[in-house]
């Protein structure tokens, strides 16, 4: 390795609340950071455009702005942002060693907040209608439809949760799932039975997406007798899982069986050095202000880590 090389204390890959809190937070305490991102600041919140459940914005904030705003505050105390996309890592080399499309960049340690994407329903007009009818965080966007009509689909336990949480409220909910019973867990089954307001449509999937500048409503095929029925809607939640980006660390992290990696509140992995933080870990929540936690907990273990251990410089 050259001797001009520069190795930062830690590398973090991801620039979404995870990666900008652990920066934030790596860098207050004295350690040189670099953030890697392929797209622009604040990941997968960008596609939200009202931030109604992050403390600190009492009339909201679109996640645009707060991704920006995360960034900056993270570059005011010395953190580093390189744009690049992330080819592969060595995390067991000392130090790891990560390789991008702009060449290779050298960490004593490395945190990991590269994220879960949605799972779309790949049905024609869907990207185009994100923020305008369609949604996949009832939590983050469901005040947008109070007094109003929507449907989840999907049928484990995020679509039931998402539904009775939605009941409470919108006018009308509607759960569409293609088969004739719920994954969700039986404690789920009872209440959305019972709530006036929710009606599951079984055996139904979404064929089209209908939209005037936004969302009007969706037409549905019923998957036994092929059946096609108009359902009026003013929101969509998409609720059929998350894929976390976790294929450049399946051969070297562990990882649970929907390919998180597994790591528990002190966001260490199996890696001495290697920390995971944000929604592409193991975790009961998956939400900006938990991401944010856990870049803050990321960012102190790699301190510690490196105050425990000689690290090659």
């Amino acid at each position: 390795m050259s001797d001009m090389m520069k190795i930062y204390d830690t590398v973090i890959i991801g620039g979404g609340p995870a990666g900008y809190t652990a920066a934030l937070y790596a860098v207050r305490s004295g350690l040189s950071t670099l953030v890697l991102e392929k797209f622009s600041p604040g990941g997968q919140m960008t596609q939200t455009a009202q931030i109604d459940n992050y403390p600190g914005f009492h009339e909201g904030i679109d996640g645009f702005t707060l991704g920006y705003q995360m960034q900056a505050g993270a570059h005011r105390f010395g953190a580093e942002t390189e744009q690049t996309e992330v080819l592969s890592a060595d995390l067991t080399a000392s130090p790891k060693r990560i390789t991008t499309d702009a060449g290779e960049v050298y960490g004593k340690t490395v945190i990991i907040a590269t994220g879960a994407d949605h799972r779309h329903l790949g049905v024609a007009g869907e990207s185009d209608l994100i923020g305008r009818g369609v949604g996949y965080c009832a939590a983050c966007d469901g005040m947008l439809y109070r007094g109003k009509t929507v449907a989840v689909v999907g049928g484990g336990n995020t679509a039931a949760a998402d539904a009775l949480f939605l009941s409470r409220i919108c006018a009308k909910v509607y759960l569409i799932h293609r088969r004739d019973s719920l994954r969700a867990s039986r404690i789920y089954h009872e209440p959305l039975e019972n709530t006036g307001n929710i009606q599951i449509l079984w055996n139904a999937t979404v064929e089209t997406l209908h939209s005037e500048q936004k969302l009007t409503g969706v037409t549905l095929r019923q998957v036994k007798t092929g059946e096609t029925v108009e359902l009026p809607l003013d929101g969509l939640f998409i609720s059929v899982g998350q894929a976390p980006n976790t294929k450049l660390f399946e051969n070297q992290l562990a990882l649970d069986k929907n390919g998180y990696i597994i790591s528990g509140e002190s966001t260490e992995t199996n890696i001495p050095g290697v920390f995971a933080a944000g929604d592409v870990r193991t975790k009961a929540l998956r939400q900006i202000i938990t991401a944010a936690s856990d870049g803050a907990v990321a960012a102190h273990m790699a301190e510690a880590y490196l105050s425990a251990t000689e690290v090659p410089t």
